[in-house]
Protein backbone atom coordinates (compact mmCIF):
# COMPACT_ATOMS: atom_id res chain seq x y z
CA UNK A 1 0.00 0.00 0.00
CA UNK A 2 1.37 3.40 -0.97
CA UNK A 3 1.69 6.11 1.63
CA UNK A 4 -0.09 9.40 1.12
CA UNK A 5 1.88 12.37 -0.16
CA UNK A 6 1.24 15.96 -1.15
CA UNK A 7 2.51 18.07 -4.05
CA UNK A 8 0.82 21.47 -3.76
CA UNK A 9 2.09 24.95 -4.61
CA UNK A 10 0.36 28.27 -3.89
CA UNK A 11 1.99 31.50 -5.07
CA UNK A 12 1.12 35.19 -5.20
CA UNK A 13 3.29 37.29 -7.45
CA UNK A 14 3.61 39.37 -10.59
CA UNK A 15 3.93 38.08 -14.14
CA UNK A 16 7.38 38.66 -15.61
CA UNK A 17 6.20 38.35 -19.23
CA UNK A 18 3.03 38.05 -21.28
CA UNK A 19 1.59 34.52 -21.39
CA UNK A 20 2.41 32.41 -24.47
CA UNK A 21 -0.50 30.28 -25.73
CA UNK A 22 0.24 27.28 -27.98
CA UNK A 23 -1.60 24.12 -28.99
CA UNK A 24 -0.27 20.57 -29.00
CA UNK A 25 -0.60 18.53 -32.22
CA UNK A 26 -3.71 16.96 -30.64
CA UNK A 27 -5.29 20.43 -30.21
CA UNK A 28 -4.79 20.81 -26.44
CA UNK A 29 -4.15 24.40 -25.31
CA UNK A 30 -1.01 25.02 -23.23
CA UNK A 31 0.02 28.40 -21.83
CA UNK A 32 3.40 29.25 -20.27
CA UNK A 33 4.30 32.35 -18.30
CA UNK A 34 6.81 33.61 -15.78
CA UNK A 35 5.95 34.65 -12.22
CA UNK A 36 8.12 36.52 -9.72
CA UNK A 37 7.63 36.27 -5.96
CA UNK A 38 9.40 38.44 -3.38
CA UNK A 39 10.54 37.74 0.16
CA UNK A 40 11.52 40.54 2.54
CA UNK A 41 13.24 40.22 5.91
CA UNK A 42 15.28 42.24 8.39
CA UNK A 43 18.76 41.06 9.38
CA UNK A 44 20.06 41.01 12.96
CA UNK A 45 21.81 44.33 12.27
CA UNK A 46 18.47 45.92 11.24
CA UNK A 47 19.19 45.95 7.50
CA UNK A 48 16.16 45.28 5.31
CA UNK A 49 16.80 42.61 2.63
CA UNK A 50 14.68 41.46 -0.30
CA UNK A 51 14.98 38.35 -2.45
CA UNK A 52 13.13 37.57 -5.69
CA UNK A 53 12.36 34.06 -6.90
CA UNK A 54 11.32 33.37 -10.51
CA UNK A 55 8.92 30.55 -11.39
CA UNK A 56 7.89 28.94 -14.68
CA UNK A 57 4.09 28.50 -14.77
CA UNK A 58 2.22 26.12 -17.10
CA UNK A 59 -1.56 25.96 -17.62
CA UNK A 60 -3.50 23.46 -19.75
CA UNK A 61 -6.86 23.35 -21.59
CA UNK A 62 -9.49 26.00 -20.72
CA UNK A 63 -7.33 27.47 -17.96
CA UNK A 64 -4.57 28.03 -20.54
CA UNK A 65 -6.96 29.95 -22.77
CA UNK A 66 -8.24 32.01 -19.82
CA UNK A 67 -4.68 32.89 -18.78
CA UNK A 68 -3.81 34.05 -22.29
CA UNK A 69 -6.94 36.25 -22.39
CA UNK A 70 -6.80 37.77 -18.90
CA UNK A 71 -3.12 38.05 -18.03
CA UNK A 72 -0.28 40.32 -19.13
CA UNK A 73 3.18 41.29 -17.90
CA UNK A 74 3.10 42.92 -14.45
CA UNK A 75 -0.33 41.58 -13.48
CA UNK A 76 -0.62 40.37 -9.85
CA UNK A 77 -2.03 36.85 -9.62
CA UNK A 78 -2.60 33.95 -7.27
CA UNK A 79 -1.84 30.53 -8.76
CA UNK A 80 -2.32 27.09 -7.28
CA UNK A 81 -1.01 23.80 -8.63
CA UNK A 82 1.75 21.22 -8.37
CA UNK A 83 5.49 20.99 -8.99
CA UNK A 84 6.63 19.02 -12.00
CA UNK A 85 10.19 18.39 -13.15
CA UNK A 86 10.93 17.54 -16.79
CA UNK A 87 14.15 16.17 -18.22
CA UNK A 88 15.28 16.11 -21.86
CA UNK A 89 18.38 16.05 -24.02
CA UNK A 90 19.19 19.41 -25.60
CA UNK A 91 20.25 19.92 -29.22
CA UNK A 92 23.87 20.05 -28.00
CA UNK A 93 23.51 16.54 -26.50
CA UNK A 94 23.54 17.73 -22.86
CA UNK A 95 20.90 16.63 -20.36
CA UNK A 96 18.55 19.46 -19.33
CA UNK A 97 16.08 19.74 -16.47
CA UNK A 98 13.33 22.24 -15.65
CA UNK A 99 11.03 22.45 -12.65
CA UNK A 100 7.72 24.14 -13.37
CA UNK A 101 4.42 24.72 -11.63
CA UNK A 102 1.47 23.15 -13.41
CA UNK A 103 -1.46 25.23 -12.24
CA UNK A 104 -5.03 24.11 -11.62
CA UNK A 105 -6.40 27.47 -10.48
CA UNK A 106 -5.60 31.13 -11.12
CA UNK A 107 -7.01 34.33 -9.64
CA UNK A 108 -6.28 37.88 -10.81
CA UNK A 109 -5.59 40.02 -7.73
CA UNK A 110 -5.16 43.49 -9.24
CA UNK A 111 -7.48 45.84 -11.08
CA UNK A 112 -7.85 45.82 -14.83
CA UNK A 113 -5.35 47.40 -17.21
CA UNK A 114 -5.70 51.16 -17.73
CA UNK A 115 -7.89 51.94 -20.75
CA UNK A 116 -9.56 48.51 -20.68
CA UNK A 117 -13.33 48.28 -21.20
CA UNK A 118 -15.46 47.72 -18.06
CA UNK A 119 -16.67 44.19 -17.43
CA UNK A 120 -19.63 43.36 -19.67
CA UNK A 121 -21.96 40.38 -19.81
CA UNK A 122 -21.62 38.21 -22.92
CA UNK A 123 -23.64 35.25 -24.16
CA UNK A 124 -22.84 31.89 -22.58
CA UNK A 125 -20.17 29.71 -24.20
CA UNK A 126 -21.19 26.41 -25.75
CA UNK A 127 -18.74 23.73 -24.57
CA UNK A 128 -17.57 20.96 -26.87
CA UNK A 129 -20.04 18.52 -25.31
CA UNK A 130 -22.92 20.52 -26.83
CA UNK A 131 -24.44 21.57 -23.49
CA UNK A 132 -24.82 25.29 -22.81
CA UNK A 133 -22.91 26.54 -19.78
CA UNK A 134 -21.84 29.97 -18.60
CA UNK A 135 -18.23 30.76 -17.75
CA UNK A 136 -19.13 30.50 -14.05
CA UNK A 137 -20.39 26.92 -14.55
CA UNK A 138 -17.55 25.79 -16.81
CA UNK A 139 -15.03 23.79 -14.76
CA UNK A 140 -11.39 24.75 -15.24
CA UNK A 141 -8.93 21.90 -14.84
CA UNK A 142 -5.46 21.02 -16.03
CA UNK A 143 -6.09 17.31 -16.46
CA UNK A 144 -5.23 16.26 -20.04
CA UNK A 145 -8.28 15.70 -22.22
CA UNK A 146 -8.75 15.06 -25.89
CA UNK A 147 -10.77 17.90 -27.43
CA UNK A 148 -13.45 17.18 -30.04
CA UNK A 149 -11.79 19.54 -32.55
CA UNK A 150 -8.20 20.74 -33.11
CA UNK A 151 -9.00 24.31 -31.99
CA UNK A 152 -10.81 24.44 -28.59
CA UNK A 153 -13.39 27.19 -28.16
CA UNK A 154 -12.45 30.18 -26.03
CA UNK A 155 -14.46 31.17 -22.96
CA UNK A 156 -15.92 34.70 -23.33
CA UNK A 157 -13.32 37.04 -21.85
CA UNK A 158 -15.72 39.39 -20.07
CA UNK A 159 -17.51 36.58 -18.17
CA UNK A 160 -14.19 35.00 -17.25
CA UNK A 161 -12.89 38.38 -16.04
CA UNK A 162 -15.99 38.93 -13.90
CA UNK A 163 -15.72 35.44 -12.39
CA UNK A 164 -12.00 35.84 -11.73
CA UNK A 165 -12.47 39.28 -10.19
CA UNK A 166 -15.24 38.07 -7.86
CA UNK A 167 -13.26 34.98 -6.82
CA UNK A 168 -10.10 37.08 -6.29
CA UNK A 169 -11.97 39.49 -4.03
CA UNK A 170 -13.17 36.57 -1.88
CA UNK A 171 -9.71 35.05 -1.59
CA UNK A 172 -7.87 38.36 -1.21
CA UNK A 173 -9.67 39.01 2.08
CA UNK A 174 -8.15 35.82 3.53
CA UNK A 175 -4.62 36.27 2.14
CA UNK A 176 -2.20 38.49 4.10
CA UNK A 177 -0.07 40.66 1.79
Amino acid sequence: MATRSLNKVMLIGNLTRDPELRYTPQGTAVCTMGLATNRTWVTDSGEKKEETEFHRIVAWNKLAELCSQLLFKGRRVYVEGRLQTRQWTGSDGNQRQATEIVIEDMLVLDSKRQGEEPYEAEPAAVPQTGETQTAEETPVTTEPTTPASPAPEAVPAAKAKAKTKAKAEEVAEDIPF
